[in-house]
């Protein structure tokens, strides 16, 4: 079905929505997450092929936000606005959920930026999202088998970044 501009009005009207709440979660930020959510329907809009129709829109749109998310969150120049905002970020945090919750998302956010790219989405959907095993499976298209490997590499990857920064 080819994408015309009354169906993405249509899409961006029922979607970018819950688009933004993934968005702001992962980002931290309102502004970063309204940014991100028209980049991602551009995108859709200027490459409509990018939606294969193997899933229901609403997934293939959390997993373009999410990896959107996480190519924002690597990107350099972004690594050095989101550590000088850090400290602004966890009042506001504070400020919203207080408690050891947002201490802890503001934490993931700040690491996500130094995790191994393929250990970023499963970071997110497991520690983030919450999501079980078969449901992370699902949407990364693999095995329970290998979303539990991909945890345990991790893991072994966390381990290893507290140990250097104890010896050092």
């Amino acid at each position: 079905m080819p994408l015309t501009r009354e169906l993405l009005d249509a899409l961006y009207r029922s979607h970018a929505q819950a688009a933004f709440r993934r968005a702001r979660r992962l980002l931290g930020s309102d502004a970063d997450a309204h940014e991100l959510v028209h980049d991602v329907f551009l995108s859709l809009w200027a490459r409509p092929e990018q939606y294969a129709e193997k899933s229901r829109l609403s997934t293939f749109l959390y997993a373009a936000v999410t990896n959107a998310c996480l190519k924002r969150l690597r990107d350099h120049k972004n690594r050095t606005r989101l550590s000088a905002e850090h400290l602004a970020e966890q009042q506001e945090l504070a400020a919203i959920a207080p408690g050891p919750q947002a201490d802890q998302l503001s934490a993931l956010r700040s690491a996500l930026a130094r995790v191994p790219e393929p250990l970023m989405q499963v970071a997110v959907y497991y520690y983030f999202d919450e999501l079980s095993h078969q449901e992370i499976s699902r949407l990364l298209g693999c095995s329970r088998r290998h979303v539990g490997d991909l945890l345990e590499r991790l893991q072994q990857w966390v381990r290893r970044q507290e140990a250097a920064s104890c010896a050092s």
